[in-house]
């Protein structure tokens, strides 16, 4: 899908996501005082899933690709991450989240500015080795969602390889 040719829907998503932006900053920040206090954190992690996940839905709905598989990585991540209860694990997810965060709003600000390759101009090579160090962290956690079931691209169940494949299809 080609991006949206419509400059208020562009800039309401902008608002909107930057708002969201703000909500995930506040889980993570709650996340990290949880994990100081040898807390799981999971039911913070799904909360990130969901909210990244309503990002990734508009994003894909104005055809914001960049953004959508960018948020749809994010989400994976942070329901995976729930799953485990490996502290010092969990304290490098909070962090990776934070850096995604970060790339996600200067994604958003290049959408917004006009530039529909949201990556271009982005250092992102240092963030795609942390991905990557995760992805096998996670490669024994099959639940990628808060649905027990879900669904990927053709009905398939999100995998390891579906994470490997977002990646690539990000240039990460």
């Amino acid at each position: 899908m080609e991006l949206i040719d419509d400059p208020e829907i562009i800039e309401d998503f902008c608002k909107e996501a930057a708002g969201l932006f703000d909500e995930l900053e506040e889980i993570l920040e709650d996340l990290e005082e949880e994990l100081e206090e040898d807390s799981s954190g999971a039911e913070e992690l799904e909360k990130f899933g969901q909210i990244i996940d309503r990002v990734m839905g508009s994003a894909q709905t104005i055809g914001a690709e960049e953004i959508s598989r960018f948020c749809e990585l994010g989400k994976v991540i942070g329901y995976k991450s729930s799953q485990t209860t490996d502290l010092p694990l969990l304290n490098v997810v909070v962090a990776i989240l934070f850096d995604a965060v970060d790339l996600l709003r200067g994604m958003v600000t290049s959408l917004q500015s006009g530039n529909s390759k949201t990556l271009n101009g982005l250092s992102t090579k240092a963030f795609a080795t942390r991905l990557k160090w995760l992805s096998n962290k996670f490669q024994n956690i099959d639940r990628a969602s808060v649905e027990s079931d879900v669904k990927y691209e053709n009905n398939k169940k999100m995998s390891q390889s579906s994470i490997d494949d977002l990646m690539a299809s990000l240039g990460l």
